[in-house]
């Protein structure tokens, strides 16, 4: 029976190691949600840049300067050129798989059929007009920031070259339709540069195609551009006081995003320097080496360790689960916002209760554990050790996520979760996302990851160790390369905090305020940008 288990659990292992594998390797070609949050970052800058106080003072301008710099247009313009730039990097490295394939492989449909798998010609294929149609919406923006700049004859060369790769984009020799994103793109472009060039030609739908086409501080600025055109000082007016509320919403939100994490990492790197000290002047008494090498009593052996991961968390939970829901036609892109977020909450919900009934399974012979297993104890310093920690994981993760982005260059995938709230704006969608983010992932995870494996490893590694082998497996569990960094980061300060406070509720409230924070900085980037 025993021999019969091992080799169940090693060819589910080899399975999952697998499929890990092929998405870790998949995610290496998806984009980060990085470059998105720049330009709405970008976007909320210029966005404030029109805010204009009635406080007119020394300090009322060096503050507006820290929190806008000294030329926001030339750096939203510099930022704008850089992600096209990266865009355009990622067009050609498409581009050329596509060649490649096309030249060793027969030819295939360019658009699978219903009866025809998708090619990875055909991916590749959709892959590049994605791509193009980004880069055009970049171009139409970066042309607008650089008549701002007063550069308008480079801006007309730039919405010049949209229009003449017209055909080009479109992947076809004819007219794309009205409906596509590439002419859409296009008209817009043949907008734009008929209100900058000289003399201006005005096109019939302009005012629609802006509205439909821009948002914020472009559509704010190429509107401005039509009503002078148009010598329409009421509408000009009108469109100037919207202008002027919504720059000052939006320079308080860029203030609470920007200055309220500078604030937690100068008081986090000054708690952690303080620790730092403390344990170089107090040795064994310090706070840092509280417990340190303390292990836990952990009456099973690592056959137990390896079926509750295999078994448990990643066959059942996250392969026989999105199997089942696909045979059963329940798919998440095809519910709307509500149903997507209530989908989302149900299925990680499951995902947990899964997981932890293979853990119950394969511990409940070993009951009543040894104490300290599983502790969650309302009593003592658990709370200053989540605060805490929180705190000072927050310069060390910037630190990290900066390394992180030269060696991907904004690759490597990122949780669609991220997105999805970024784009959201059901206050009822974002409600249940955040209940699934910042509540139901904390408890699980941190039972799991911290609660179970982390005190399992150390009947076999130090206490070090076992952090670390713990914090990668927690970091490779989300399946994107581009976080297994960042991730195994902030795994470590939750095992580090864990195993000095002994009590499971301080990583779970590090957890929940680190979820918590990006996903209401996420919102309100997401709300600004409207």
């Amino acid at each position: 029976m025993i021999t019969l288990k091992r080799l169940v659990l090693t060819g589910l292992t080899l399975f999952v190691l697998f499929l890990v594998g092929s998405s870790l390797v998949g995610s290496w070609s998806e984009p980060q949600i990085t470059s998105r949050l720049q330009l709405y970052q970008t976007d909320l800058l210029l966005q404030a840049s029109e805010f204009q106080s009635e406080e007119s003072s020394a300090s009322a301008d060096s503050t507006r300067a820290a929190i806008l710099g000294k030329d926001p247009i030339a750096a939203s313009l510099e930022q704008y050129q850089d992600v096209r730039q990266a865009a355009q990097a990622e067009l050609d490295r498409v581009q050329s798989r596509l060649d490649q394939l096309s030249a060793v492989d027969a030819p295939a449909p360019e658009f699978p059929t219903s009866s025809t798998a998708p090619s990875k010609q055909g991916q590749l294929r959709t892959a590049i007009l994605q791509q193009q149609a980004l880069i055009d919406q970049l171009d139409l923006r970066i042309g607008i920031l650089q008549v701002e700049q007063g550069q308008v004859e480079t801006a007309l060369e730039t919405w010049s070259r949209l229009t003449a790769n017209r055909d080009l984009t479109s992947g076809t020799t004819s007219p794309p339709s009205q409906s596509s994103p590439v002419s859409a793109s296009t008209r817009m472009a043949e907008t734009l540069l008929g209100l900058w060039d000289q003399p201006p030609q005005l096109l019939p739908d302009a005012e629609q195609q802006i509205q439909e086409n821009l948002d914020g501080w472009f559509r704010n600025q190429s509107l401005t551009r039509l009503y002078e055109l148009q010598q329409r000082p009421d509408a000009t007016s009108a469109l100037q006081q919207n202008a002027q509320a919504e720059a000052q919403q939006t320079f308080l939100k860029l203030t609470l995003i920007g200055v309220v994490p500078i604030i937690g990492c100068l008081v986090g790197t000054a708690i952690l320097i303080s620790l730092l000290v403390q344990r170089a002047f107090r040795g064994e008494q310090a706070l840092l080496a509280q417990n340190s090498t303390a292990t836990w009593e952990t009456p099973w052996t690592w056959e137990i360790v390896w079926q509750v991961l295999i078994a448990g968390f990643f066959f059942a939970g996250q392969i026989v689960l999105p199997l089942v829901s696909q045979l059963l036609g329940v798919g998440f892109s095809a519910f709307d916002s509500r149903a997507r977020a209530a989908y989302a909450l149900i299925y990680y919900l499951t995902m947990a209760g899964i997981s932890l009934f293979v853990l119950y399974l394969s511990i409940r012979d070993f009951l009543p554990l040894p104490k300290e297993w599983f502790r969650l104890k309302s009593k003592g310093n658990w709370f200053l050790w989540g605060v805490g920690g929180y705190l000072v994981a927050l310069p060390l993760m910037i630190l990290v996520s900066w390394v992180n982005q030269q060696i991907w260059q904004g690759q490597g995938g990122s949780n669609p979760l991220l997105q999805i709230v970024l784009e959201e704006g059901d206050p009822v969608a974002l409600g249940m996302f955040f209940t699934t983010a910042a509540i139901a992932a904390p408890i699980f995870e941190e039972i799991l990851f911290r609660g179970f494996l982390l005190p399992s490893l150390t009947r076999y590694l130090p206490v070090g160790w076992a952090i670390a082998l713990s914090s990668l497996i927690f970091a490779t569990a989300h399946l994107s390369l581009s976080e297994v960094l960042p991730l195994t980061l902030l795994g470590a300060v939750l095992g580090f905090v864990y195993t000095r406070s002994r009590n499971l509720l301080s990583p779970i409230l590090l957890h929940s305020l680190w979820n918590s924070v990006t996903m209401i900085g996420l919102f309100l980037l997401g709300s600004s940008a409207e």
